[in-house]
């Protein structure tokens, strides 16, 4: 169960990151909220996952998911490039991520 938290709790960061995009100095409230309600789900399955988790190791999933998602995200909605060297950074962030989970 821990690392269905973690991997939600990743999930949750990319929604943070992509609403700190439109909170425009935490004015648009709608977007404000949705980053404060983000933020704090996947701090908090963060912490649940830790529990059983290494801190080092969960930490790393975590943040690992979150830029990997983040990436993917600004790619598919915000025109961001994916020349073959981006893709290959993606791999090898997922391949790093799937390796600590191997070893944890």
């Amino acid at each position: 169960m821990a690392w269905f938290y973690l991997i939600l709790g990743g999930f949750f960061e990319v929604g943070f990151t992509t609403a700190l995009r439109f909170v425009d100095g935490f004015k648009s409230l709608p977007w404000t909220l949705v980053f404060l309600v983000s933020v704090t789900l996947s701090m908090g399955l963060l912490e649940l996952a830790s529990r059983s988790i290494p801190m080092g190791t969960a930490y790393a999933v975590w943040g690992g998911i979150g830029a990997v998602g983040t990436v993917i995200v600004g790619m598919a909605f915000f025109d961001e490039p994916t020349t073959t060297i981006r893709m290959l950074l993606i791999l090898a962030i997922v391949g790093c991520i799937a390796a600590l989970k191997l070893t944890a």
